[in-house]
This record gives structure tokens, C-alpha cells and sequence, in this order.
């Protein structure tokens, strides 16, 4: 008689955010799906509250009334006062939060009157996160979207990416995966089986650079970008590839980086790629660094003005690829004085 053996518990992630109704993460209007834990350290991240695979405890000062309830209930005294001056000039107080100190109990979010406590992150299933993201399905087929699963970096979770793609595809939703190509070449097979279109950031080309913006080389991101084209040429994978690059003031913001990608996009993946994004730079994540307690070195680094997103466009279109692929977006300023200088273009 065989020994009885425990079940294998079916693959699960750390979710940290259900976006609906959003515009930038593949073709009409999709729910992105933002898995937590990334295997780079963009110093430029967007999304910061993603970075870390393990839940974070987040204040949002516009929701605080000083009630004092936090720091009452707070059995690890994890949590003070601080003033808060600018200029110079004495600009109120705001809740420090000790994260060595803090636990994660949640006994500052049950006992805050007005919600300014949130803990980021929530374990799902692949089936119960489909059934909450399927209720959008409506929006879907009225706009042309889908699902995007994004992160963070879904090639740490590829098994629970696979599974809950499968539910996508059954249903006949469009499924899409946003991926930085920092994970293992069997991470990324794994969770591109079932996807209908794959986001690939090209950050930068240069190895050293990439190692400094980002804590990584990007050997491995390059090597599975080449490896994703075979797979595609060769149909053993059935979904397009669009190649994103965000232009980020002072690092990837540089003619020899466009051109580089450009080269890179022509020799390898010429093919294969239907659309290459330039994705400009945003500021609105500077929120999400205070509320996180973390400095942002761009938090005073302002928008491309249009001049300048659109001769980075007409680079990228003269780097050697097909300039039909190029697409460049994102918020400008509507200054007019032209910002390549002080980017360090």
C-alpha cells in the first residue's frame, strides 16, 4: 500500500494592487494585476510599494485627523510623532513608523478613525483573484482589453502567473504579462504560455549602467529577450511582444541608450516586435515614497516637455527598426524650454 502524500497546494502570489479601468498596460482597457516583489531596484520605480515580496505597512497623511488611536494601540510602540518643517518653518507633524519595531498586527489599521493605516499586500489563489478580475469582463469586450499582470516582477510567482492566465484563456480574456526579464529562461517560458501579449521592459543597454539604475546587470534580460523572439518565431509561443522603455531624466534618458535599444531591437528581435513604447517619465510616484517613509532622488524631477519626448521618438525611429513600431506617451509638461541638457541627454 502506497503512503498517503499531501496534496500539492495550488500556486498563490502576493497581490498588492487590483487596478481597473487602466489605459497603459497593453491594448484598450484592462484590470492590472500588480503582483508584489521585483528582482530589480529601479531607482526610478514607479512603483515602489511593489519592490518588496513582503507586506508593508503604509500612512497616508491626507487621511489623518491626530487622533492618537495608532499610537495607543500600537503594542510594539512602533509608531511617533515627528514635526515636519519646510524652509524652516514648522509645517505640522506626521506618524514615523519603525519598521524594525513593527510587526504588521494591524492594530493601528483597526483602530485609526479615518483609515490613514493600510497594509500593502493580500495572498491570493490563481482562481480567486479570477474571480474577482472577471467581473470586469464587460469593460473588456466593450473596449478591447484584458487582464495584465505586472508587478514587481510576475517571473517570481511564474507558476501562479501560468495558472491564472489558464483561467483568462478558457474564458476567452485577453491576458497579457509585463515583465522586466529578470527571472530565470524557465520562469519566463512558464508564465508566457498562456499569454496573448507580453510587455518587455528595455530599460537600458549599457550592462555597467543598468547594474547602477538598477542593482542588476542586464545580461540575463537581454539574453531572454533573445530567447522570448526564438520561442515566438519558432511557435512555441503564441503571443506578440511589445518592447517598453521608460525615459527616466539623468539615466535612461540618453541618445546613446535609444540608439543602443534600437540596434539591439533590429539585430535580434526585428520580427517579432509589433510595438516599441517609450514610456516618459512620471512624477505622480512620489506620493507613494512618502507613504512608504522612503526618499525618491526624482521627487523634484519634472515632466519631458513635448519637444523633447518627440525627437526621442524620432530617434528611436531612425535607430535601424521598423519606425512603424515606435510609439512614444506619457504625461509632458507644457513648458516650452527644451529639457536635454538638463536631463544629461
Amino acid at each position: 500500500m502506497k503512503p498517503e502524500t499531501n496534496p500539492k497546494p495550488p500556486p498563490s502570489a502576493t497581490v498588492v494592487n487590483i487596478q481597473r479601468m487602466s489605459s497603459e498596460d497593453g491594448p484598450g482597457l484592462r484590470t492590472t494585476v500588480f503582483l508584489k516583489g521585483c528582482s530589480l531596484e529601479c531607482s526610478w520605480c514607479h512603483n515602489p510599494e511593489a519592490v518588496s515580496a513582503k507586506p508593508q505597512l503604509m500612512w497616508n497623511e491626507k487621511h489623518c485627523i491626530n487622533s492618537g488611536n495608532c499610537l495607543a494601540a500600537c503594542p510594539e510602540t512602533a509608531l511617533r510623532r515627528a514635526s515636519v518643517t519646510t524652509g524652516g518653518t514648522p509645517a505640522g507633524t506626521r506618524v514615523v513608523i519603525d519598521r524594525e519595531r513593527c510587526t504588521l498586527c494591524r492594530a493601528c489599521v483597526e483602530s485609526c478613525p479615518s483609515a490613514a493605516f493600510e497594509v500593502l499586500g493580500r495572498r491570493w489563489s490563481a482562481a480567486d483573484l479570477f474571480a474577482n478580475v472577471v467581473k470586469d469582463r464587460e469593460y473588456f469586450r466593450s473596449y478591447g482589453g484584458g487582464v495584465t499582470v505586472s508587478g514587481g516582477e510576475p517571473g517570481l510567482s511564474a507558476s501562479f502567473v501560468d495558472a491564472f492566465l489558464a483561467h483568462c484563456r478558457v474564458r476567452g480574456i485577453h491576458a497579457a504579462v509585463d515583465t522586466c526579464g529578470m527571472c530565470s529562461p524557465r520562469a519566463l517560458q512558464t508564465m508566457v504560455q498562456q499569454a496573448d501579449l507580453v510587455l518587455y521592459d528595455l530599460k537600458e543597454i549599457d550592462p555597467k549602467r543598468h547594474r547602477e539604475f538598477t542593482g542588476q546587470s542586464n545580461d540575463r534580460i537581454l539574453a531572454n529577450a533573445t530567447m522570448l523572439g526564438s520561442l515566438i518565431r519558432s511557435k512555441q509561443v503564441g503571443a506578440r511582444l511589445w518592447i517598453r522603455t521608460p525615459l527616466i531624466p539623468r539615466t535612461t534618458l540618453r541618445e546613446e541608450n535609444i540608439l543602443g535599444i534600437g540596434e539591439y531591437i533590429k539585430r535580434e528581435l526585428d520580427d517579432v516586435v509589433e510595438r516599441w513604447e517609450l514610456c516618459a517619465f512620471n512624477n505622480l510616484a512620489a506620493d507613494k515614497y512618502r507613504r512608504l517613509g522612503q526618499h525618491w532622488q526624482f521627487e523634484n524631477s519634472p515632466l519631458l516637455d513635448e519637444e523633447t519626448l518627440r525627437d526621442f521618438e524620432d530617434l528611436a525611429r531612425r535607430s535601424g527598426v521598423n519606425p512603424k513600431i515606435v510609439n512614444a506617451s506619457g504625461p509632458v509638461t507644457t513648458a516650452c524650454p527644451r529639457q536635454r541638457e538638463a536631463a544629461g541627454a
